[in-house]
């Protein structure tokens, strides 16, 4: 009986460790850096652009080298555009593939507001202007690299 009361009393302090355990919190925690990227972007029906961009994170600046491809967009645009990206942990989230899904006319110019994200989490939240003639009723994808 002694031996039995002994087990149960150790998987009550195991059990008891892993609620604990569990409900800590992560030390592992998610940080903001702010944005700024130059696309631009030409297109009959099948769109191809590209540019580059700079993340500031933790003190510190990485170039971005950006790309994407759009289906249902005509003309040729540019666009400078900053932000925040959010839910970070290392400068490396941010890079991988981003979708978007949209509709705009820009003629001379117009202004640009984005939310996008990637399989890792990184929300980006962009706003800028644009310069050109573009009309679009398109499906986006943006691709960014680390450089």
């Amino acid at each position: 009986m002694l031996n039995l009361s002994r087990a149960a009393t150790l998987r009550s302090a195991l059990l008891v460790m892993a609620v604990t355990l569990t409900a800590a919190p992560s030390l592992s925690y998610a940080e903001s850096g702010s944005v700024s990227m130059r696309i631009s972007k030409v297109g009959f029906i099948v769109g191809v652009g590209g540019g580059s961009g700079t993340l500031n994170f933790k003190g510190k600046r990485y170039g971005l080298s950006i790309s994407g491809v759009s289906a249902g967009t005509i003309g040729v645009a540019s666009m400078n555009l900053v932000g925040t990206a959010t839910n970070l942990r290392t400068a490396a989230d941010i890079a991988g593939g981003y979708s978007v899904a949209s509709a705009g006319l820009a003629v001379a110019g117009g202004g640009k507001v984005a939310t996008l994200q990637n399989s890792n989490g990184v929300v980006l939240q962009l706003q800028g202007r644009q310069v050109g003639f573009e009309a679009s009723l398109a499906v986006s994808g943006l691709t960014i690299a680390l450089r």
